[in-house]
């Protein structure tokens, strides 16, 4: 069962489709921080069962091995299957040659990847003065479809946010039903359901919307998945990781507290490997901690912190209207927390730590594990090895790779 992943950013859904038994045959991604990740996640599987696995754990060690001399282990067609591309008209045709050198006389049974979400994100229009109508991005659906026609795969599965429900053009056409008519137009019949990722065991309140082509006209098709309750709190994936002042950590080895819990096994977050990396958090102003603090002091109250309630000399800001809740505490003692979004790589406001003696935001590692990422995923920055920044901004922008497991299981089962 052969896959395509297109826009493929640090490859969250491909992840799950591997696990479910899928092969990819490419992964087409513009940003080339995402494509070293990429590139690394694809030795992770080629040596996993292999001794040469421990060259794999020397390099996320950070000990002896470059990142070069990691993807030199690589069959070409392995290092050439991540595609460091834009998906465009300029592009498709060579983008098209490289996956069929790939594929050889093999099918693709499925494509999967949904273009960037900004252009149809309720928060990217509330913030954008044109309400991103004439951005770009808004037409990447027309590039998908002619991966569609091209390949005419048996399935296909877009991820997108929900505000795709309520997105239009300036003339006041629906995004939505343009795709759905174009993918009609090329072959497919296409059915949508919002989905919420902590229905899929995921300890995070992540709402998106799930499109599924199938090739032909059958109606009816779109799978009922089986709802996961683990019944923890956010607290299972911070508590047997190191604490940390703001500051402190590693990008490299990380060891764990005891655990005495079976959530992060059953979910493939803990898999086998007696340390995770890039547990390691920013620094922090004095002004931002003492806002730290404030936010947890209030959040273990039952109270959440209003940016308006800061004292003058602690308010960066002057807008007092919106985004009021710009300063906002992880729930450890909920069943699920926010939405991670990319714009954690920004700063870490929204994603506070809720532990007030560690006094700082979350680290790339906790927001992965709110992602459902195994930890002995590596997110690697452009150019030299890693970055926070690079790191935060892949795991915001990724599905969750538990979500995605569960989804391919059906497309399994289809196919």
């Amino acid at each position: 069962m052969n896959f395509i992943d297109l826009f493929s950013g640090a490859g969250g859904m491909s992840e799950g489709f591997i696990r479910a038994g899928f092969t990819p045959i490419a992964h087409v991604e513009i940003d080339k921080a995402a494509c070293n990740t990429l590139l690394t996640r694809t030795v992770y599987h080629h040596l996993k069962d292999t001794p040469d696995f421990e060259k794999y754990i020397s390099y996320i060690k950070g000990e002896g091995i470059s990142r070069n001399e990691l993807y030199n282990l690589l069959p070409d067609e392995k290092r050439d299957s991540v595609i460091n591309l834009p998906i465009s008209d300029e592009t498709n045709q060579d983008i098209f040659q490289k996956i069929d050198l790939l594929k050889g006389n093999q099918t693709i049974d499925l494509i999967i990847g949904g273009p960037p979400c900004q252009a149809y994100s309720l928060v990217g229009r509330s913030r954008d003065k044109n309400r991103m109508k004439g951005d770009p991005r808004n037409n990447l659906f027309k590039q998908y479809a002619k991966y569609l026609e091209y390949y005419q795969p048996a399935y296909f599965v877009f991820e997108n946010v929900i505000g795709l429900l309520s997105a239009k053009t300036q003339e006041g056409e629906s995004y939505l039903k343009m795709m759905i008519d174009l993918f009609h137009k090329v072959g497919y019949t296409t059915e949508y359901k919002v989905q919420e990722a902590k229905d899929f065991g995921v300890l995070q309140n992540r709402k998106r919307i799930i499109l599924i082509g199938k090739k032909g006209t059958e109606k009816g098709f779109y799978p009922e998945f089986e709802k996961w309750n683990p019944g923890v709190m956010v607290s299972e994936v911070l508590d047997d990781l190191q604490p940390l002042q703001a500051g402190e950590g590693t990008f490299f080895t990380s060891e764990y507290k005891e655990y005495q819990g079976d959530y992060l096994f059953k979910s493939h977050i803990r898999n086998g490997l007696d340390f995770t990396t890039q547990h390691i958090s920013r620094p922090h102003t004095d002004q931002d901690k003492e806002i730290y603090r404030i936010a947890v002091n209030k959040w273990n109250r039952g109270k959440r912190l209003e940016y308006n309630e800061l004292a003058e000399e602690l308010k960066t800001h002057k807008n007092t209207k919106s985004f009021i809740d710009r300063f906002k505490v992880v729930a450890s003692d909920k069943p699920f927390s926010q939405t991670v979004v990319a714009h954690i790589a920004k700063d870490g406001h929204y994603y506070i730590h809720p532990d007030i003696t560690q006094n700082r935001s979350l680290t790339p590692r906790e927001a992965a594990r709110l992602q459902s990422f195994p930890d002995d995923y590596y997110f690697e920055g452009e150019n030299s090895r890693p970055g926070r920044t690079s790191a935060f901004k892949q795991i915001g922008n990724a599905v969750p790779p538990l979500m995605a497991e569960q989804i391919a299981g059906k497309i399994k089962m289809f196919l």
